[in-house]
């Protein structure tokens, strides 16, 4: 009888892995979705837009990322998490669909920022859910393999504009972004344990609530609460403006539109493929050096890339900069859940990322302001690195606990902040 619950609760432990990678591929799929259709947008006349209009399109989308973000990590507190994700993922299929037939750009612009909306929920609730299933000694290996499937989605985004584009209407390209509402009956049906908030008798009032909030910022929560909403800021920052702007900056550098593309597929496959190696050093006990060096690679990769090398080495270093990009984010959103306990995993996530994306917000349009004030080609790089270097210098500032044995994670989890 001893034996039977560990089978269960492997299978359990990849379902939730397999449905939480589905759900973050449309994630990566729309995050992407405007950088790889921008250089068509730019050509397609009757909207008249401008290299400004890419930046507008790639802010107004983050712009409705916090205040998904902030209402699903409350959501994910109080009313667990089935419910607020599958919300999320039929919020963001009919606002993929409905850019899909936008007959304006003052309405897909609308489109994008409902689609904002919905990609703002889905990371802290998947990140949550995963976190709350996996075993302790693999939570960053589960997270970053979930969280990969975002890269994932941005390299299938970047590929069908490498197959369609630019002979289809970059409209329909977002059509695929509406595919996910057909996993809202397996969402529905997934296994959930009841969360911490709301367990036991009146504990799901305001005031609970409000003491959620207050407890990030207690005396040993404060620094490092603080430091996460700036690295996250600046992880956003730059995640957003290079996925919004690496074609378009890669084009003014003397690339084709095929190139330029090729470099986006590259940068999302180093990005998922390089974040699982780091993921499994990071549970070692080495997560705060890992976030750190992914910072960094991503400075280094995109000044490089910013100088002329041969086009096998410029794919190899695109790579590079994915994994520092996108592997970077992933890895400030695996500090949080490793340093909140479970009870405030939702909102730790929530409130983090809901500021990370204000960077999300600013990063598209810093990078239109600088590509526009500079004509030089490298501005675009330059700029993407500045956040780089600032993510850094902020992780290297968060405080370090030594984690306890991997075997006794789990029970002081829900009493003490851990960051490895």
């Amino acid at each position: 009888m001893s034996a039977t619950p560990e089978p269960a609760a492997g299978r359990r432990q990849a379902g939730v892995l397999v449905l939480a990678c589905l759900i973050l591929f449309v994630d990566g799929y729309d995050v992407f979705a405007i950088g790889t259709v921008g250089p068509s947008l730019l050509q397609y006349r009757p909207w008249g837009a401008t290299h400004d209009t890419l930046g507008m399109l790639g802010s107004v989308t983050a712009l409705g990322m916090p205040f998904g973000s902030v209402l699903a990590g409350w959501a994910a507190d109080r009313r667990g998490r089935r419910v607020p994700l599958t919300a999320a993922v039929v919020w963001i299929s009919a606002a993929m669909a409905a850019a899909t037939f936008a007959p304006s750009l003052g309405l897909f612009a609308a489109a994008r920022f409902c689609t904002g909306v919905g990609i703002g929920a889905l990371a802290p609730l998947v990140s949550a859910y995963v976190t709350d299933a996996a075993p302790p000694r693999r939570r960053t290996l589960h997270l970053t393999i979930a969280l990969g499937a975002i890269g994932v989605g941005g390299t299938a985004s970047a590929v069908l504009g490498r197959l369609l584009l630019p002979d289809l209407h970059f409209q329909w390209l977002f059509l695929f972004g509406a595919l996910p509402v057909l996993l809202v009956p397996v969402i529905w049906r997934m296994k959930e344990d009841a969360p911490a908030g709301r367990r036991g008798p009146g504990r799901g009032g305001p005031g609970r609530e409000r003491t959620r909030l207050s407890e990030l910022f207690t005396s040993g929560s404060r620094r490092a609460t603080v430091l996460f909403w700036c690295a996250s800021f600046m992880s956003m920052a730059l995640v957003y403006s290079t996925t919004a702007w690496l074609p378009a900056v890669m084009m003014k550098s003397g690339y084709d539109l095929g190139s330029s593309l090729e470099f986006t597929i590259a940068f999302t496959v180093g990005a998922t493929a390089g974040s699982l190696g780091g993921s499994v050093v990071a549970d070692r006990g080495h997560l705060k050096p890992v976030t750190l060096g992914g910072f960094v690679l991503a400075a280094v990769a995109l000044f490089v890339l910013s100088t002329p090398q041969p086009h096998v080495l410029l794919l190899a270093v695109s790579a590079l900069a994915g994994l520092g990009t996108l592997g970077g984010q992933n890895m400030v959103i695996a500090c949080m859940t490793a340093f909140y306990p479970a009870r405030l995993r939702g909102t730790g996530l929530g409130f983090g990322l809901g500021v990370g994306r204000l960077g999300a917000v600013a990063g598209p349009s810093y990078v239109a302001v600088a590509t526009d004030l500079f004509t030089s080609p490298k501005a675009g790089f330059f700029a993407f690195m500045i956040p780089a270097v600032l993510g850094a210098a902020l992780i290297a500032a968060l405080p370090r606990v030594l984690p306890a044995a991997p075997e006794k994670r789990a029970a002081a989890q829900e009493t003490a902040p851990v960051v490895p």
